[in-house]
C-alpha cells in the first residue's frame, strides 16, 4: 500500500506540483468545485454554467482550428443539431435523456462526415465560407419544416436532469454536471491534441504538402479532426438545451458560430486551455460585469463588451491563456523522479515509524 501512494504522490508531484500552469488549472478547478457552498444566486449559477458549456464548445473548436488548422466558422451547425436531435427525440419519441443525447451525438458525428468529407477539400477562406453557409442552410431547414421544428418559436418544455430536486438544489447540480463534463471533455482534448494523433494535426497545420509528401493521409486526420470536434459540439448543445429546456434557432445563428473563435482567440488559440478560460472570463464579463457591477443599457452593454474584447485581443495577440502560462513557466523547477522518489519513500518511513 505504502508503495502504491508513493507512486501516485510522486506522479501527482511531477505532472501536477511542478508545473505551475496545470496547479493553477488544479486550483481553480477546486475553487469552481467549491463555490456553491458560497451561496450564489440563481442568475450566477446559470452563468457559470452557461460558461461551462461555452468553454466545451470552444475548446472542440480549437482542436479543429488551432490544432489541425481548418477554419471552420460553422460550428455552431453541430452545436444546433446536438440541440434539435435532443429535443425531438424527447418530445415526439418520449426517449429518455440518457438515450436521446448519445444519439445527438451519433447524429452529429455523422453529420460531421457527411459535410465535413466534401468540406475539407477546400482551404483558406473558401473552407470558411463553405462552414459558414452551413447553419444558415440548417436554419432553412428548421423554417421548411416547422410544423416539426417549431421555426422561429422553437421546441420548449424539454425536461430538466434533476427536476426531482428542490429548485435551488436543481441548478446546482446542473452546474456540477457540466463542470464535471467540462473536466472529462478537457482532459479528453488535451490528450488528443498532445498524443500522436495530434501531432499529425499540427504537422497538417504547418504543411499540408509536406505532410502528405511524407506518407500522412491528410484527409483522414483532417475528417478525425472534424468529427472529433463536432461530437463535443453535439454533446453539449444537448446538454445545454435540456438545461434551458428549450431548442431553438439560436443554437444556429451566426453568433453562436463566432462565439468559439472570439473565445479561442483571445484565450489562445492551439492550446484547448485557451478557450476554457476565455469561456468564464467573457461570461462574467457580460453577465456580472456589465450586467450588475456596472448599470448599462443593453444596447450600450453590447458595444463596450466588444471594445474590451478588442483592446484584450490588440494587448495579448497570442492568447490571454498562453500569456499567463507562458509567465509561470519561468516558476518551474524541473527535479529528477530518481531524486524525487527516495526523499518521498524517507516521509512515508518516518510515518510508519510514528
Amino acid at each position: 500500500m505504502s508503495t502504491y501512494l508513493r507512486r501516485v504522490y510522486s506522479s501527482f508531484t511531477s505532472h501536477i506540483i511542478d508545473i505551475p500552469p496545470r496547479l493553477l488549472a488544479l486550483l481553480l478547478f477546486l475553487l469552481l468545485l467549491a463555490f456553491p457552498v458560497t451561496g450564489p444566486t440563481i442568475n450566477i449559477l446559470l452563468m457559470l454554467t452557461a460558461a461551462n458549456v461555452y468553454a466545451i464548445f470552444g475548446a472542440s473548436w480549437d482542436l479543429l482550428v488551432g490544432r489541425c488548422g481548418q477554419m471552420s466558422l460553422g460550428h455552431a451547425l453541430f452545436f444546433g443539431i446536438g440541440a434539435y436531435s435532443t429535443a425531438m427525440l424527447t418530445l415526439y419519441l418520449q426517449w429518455p435523456m440518457w438515450v436521446t443525447i448519445p444519439i445527438s451525438i451519433l447524429i452529429g458525428v455523422l453529420l460531421a462526415v457527411a459535410v465535413g468529407f466534401p468540406s475539407i477539400r477546400v482551404r483558406g477562406p473558401y473552407l470558411a465560407l463553405v462552414t459558414m453557409a452551413l447553419p444558415l442552410i440548417a436554419t432553412g431547414v428548421v423554417l421548411f419544416f416547422k410544423d416539426v421544428t417549431k421555426g422561429e418559436t422553437g421546441l420548449s418544455g424539454l425536461p430538466s436532469f434533476f427536476s426531482f430536486l428542490p429548485y435551488q438544489q436543481g441548478f446546482i447540480a446542473e452546474y456540477y454536471l457540466t463542470l464535471l463534463l467540462l473536466l472529462a471533455s478537457g482532459i479528453i482534448l488535451y490528450r488528443i491534441a498532445n498524443s500522436h494523433t495530434g501531432l499529425v494535426f499540427v504537422s497538417i497545420l504547418d504543411d499540408e504538402v509536406s505532410s502528405r509528401a511524407s506518407g500522412i493521409n491528410t484527409t483522414k486526420y483532417k475528417l478525425m479532426a472534424f468529427v472529433i470536434s463536432a461530437a463535443f459540439a453535439s454533446m453539449v448543445g444537448a446538454v445545454y438545451a435540456h438545461i434551458i429546456n428549450y431548442a431553438g434557432m439560436g443554437f444556429l445563428s451566426l453568433t453562436m458560430s463566432f462565439l468559439p473563435v472570439i473565445m479561442t482567440i483571445w484565450g489562445g488559440i492551439g492550446t484547448i486551455y485557451g478557450p476554457i478560460a476565455a469561456a468564464y472570463i467573457l461570461q462574467i464579463l457580460e453577465g456580472y460585469v456589465l450586467e450588475e457591477v456596472v448599470e448599462i443599457s443593453a444596447h450600450w452593454k453590447m458595444l463596450i463588451y466588444m471594445v474590451i474584447i478588442i483592446v484584450l485581443i490588440i494587448k495579448w495577440p497570442r492568447g490571454m491563456a498562453r500569456y499567463v502560462t507562458d509567465e509561470l513557466e519561468d516558476f518551474e523547477k524541473a527535479r529528477d523522479l530518481d531524486e524525487r522518489g527516495p526523499k518521498i519513500w524517507k516521509k512515508y518511513k518516518k510515518k510508519e515509524r510514528k
